[in-house]
């Protein structure tokens, strides 16, 4: 099997598409599928990898950190008639993502889609909200010539499905890699580098960002009674458009770590004490995975993907998206609460355990076959 993937992003960039697609590549590495990846170029310093093609690109006006791809059709068009895909796989639906369906359909290629961000709900983040309506319209009409539809949780199938997105949608989860992100990361390493002196973490993960509500954990945070408050210490880690502005507070009770990687981000997710993500745009919610599989207790907002990840009252808590109370209320039952607190970590790496990739990923491929068997008897 050969299969061409289009994307808008990919490693190294930082975010739950390309690191689920780096999954994907490895898995397809392990196995012996041939696969070629075309995605925008990247401002770091890249090596060549012959299974990855990258594209002339420039920043998203929106979101400076994410890029905009322009092929150059005619090289395009020859590396995968070069390549001779059995088929597409479809990430993104935008510049990249457009030319690969475009070429699916002209050569009568099968074709697959991915769904990994709600859009919608970042136009409403970005005050564009009346470009709704027309973004639904585009993702019906872009994803109509797909042989099916991949969703990470039931939630969006559902969202999708009342859209009348697609016909066929499935869901593609997510794993997580349980050696690496592990309680036995936990040292006392972290806070002698970030000079944490407070008796707890408090710690956030994710694109500094609007749409991820990063305000609702700052303000839950400080609005922590003053007993708690003194006792603990706040870190945000991951890069994003807020950061620069909330670093100017200055308040030493935050540290602001900015992006990790590799080790350090797993031993900052080991060595702190309870998980605070109140985004309610997530599709999915890899950092919620990575920090229950890190032994952490996740308070969460109880929307989109992360309700399906955090099992209530055993695992952690859900909150009411933007509902500062109750963030505030379930942050301070965790953190004056030691053997609870030690009882949920616990729950929740004993559910992390059970996301295996290799079982998720092997569920796609043969999701492929039959994807590609079904095209062949229909145009025996």
């Amino acid at each position: 099997m050969r299969v061409a993937i289009f994307s808008d992003t990919y490693v190294p960039e930082i975010n739950g598409v390309a690191k689920t697609l780096k999954r994907l590549t490895d898995y397809f590495d392990q196995h012996n599928i041939e696969y070629k990846l075309f995605v925008p170029e990247n401002r770091s310093s890249v090596p060549d990898i012959s299974d990855v093609e990258r594209l002339a690109s420039i920043p998203f006006l929106l979101y400076p950190q994410c890029r905009l791809a322009f092929p150059n059709t005619a090289h395009l068009k020859k590396s995968l008639h070069d390549f001779s895909p059995d088929l597409i796989h479809i990430a993104t639906p935008f510049n990249v993502g457009l030319y690969g369906q475009y070429y699916g359909r002209k050569y009568n290629i099968p074709m697959v889609a991915s769904y990994h961000t709600h859009f919608d709900r970042y136009l409403e983040y970005y005050n564009l909200s009346l470009l709704i309506n027309w973004l639904w319209r585009y993702m019906e009409w872009f994803h109509r010539p797909f042989e099916k539809v991949y969703v990470p949780s039931e939630s969006t199938k559902d969202k999708l499905t009342e859209l009348n997105i697609h016909p066929n949608i499935d869901i593609w989860g997510r794993g997580v890699n349980h050696q690496f992100f592990s309680p036995s990361k936990r040292t006392v390493k972290v806070r002698e580098k970030y000079k944490i002196k407070e008796k707890y973490i408090l710690l956030y993960v994710g694109r500094v960002s609007a749409e991820k509500d990063v305000d609702v954990a700052l303000d839950a945070f400080h609005s922590l009674s003053p007993e708690i408050y003194d006792q603990t210490h706040l870190m945000i880690v991951g890069d994003g458009p807020l950061l620069a502005h909330m670093k100017k507070s200055n308040n030493e009770k935050i540290t602001f770590a900015g992006f990790l990687k590799g080790s350090d981000l797993a031993e900052v997710y080991a060595s702190s004490d309870v998980f605070l993500f109140p985004s309610s745009t997530e599709t999915f919610g890899n950092v919620v995975l990575e920090a229950a599989s890190s032994g952490l207790p996740v308070i969460g907002a109880d929307a989109g993907g992360i309700q399906h990840l955090v099992k209530q009252n055993v695992t952690g808590y859900l909150c009411a998206p933007k509902d500062k109370g109750s963030f505030v209320e379930q942050t301070e039952k965790l953190l004056v609460n030691d053997d609870l607190r030690k009882q949920m970590g616990y729950q929740a790496r004993q559910f992390a355990l059970t996301q295996s990739w290799d079982e998720i990923l092997s569920e796609l491929v043969m999701g492929y076959e039959r994807v590609l068997t079904k095209k062949v008897q229909a145009l025996a």
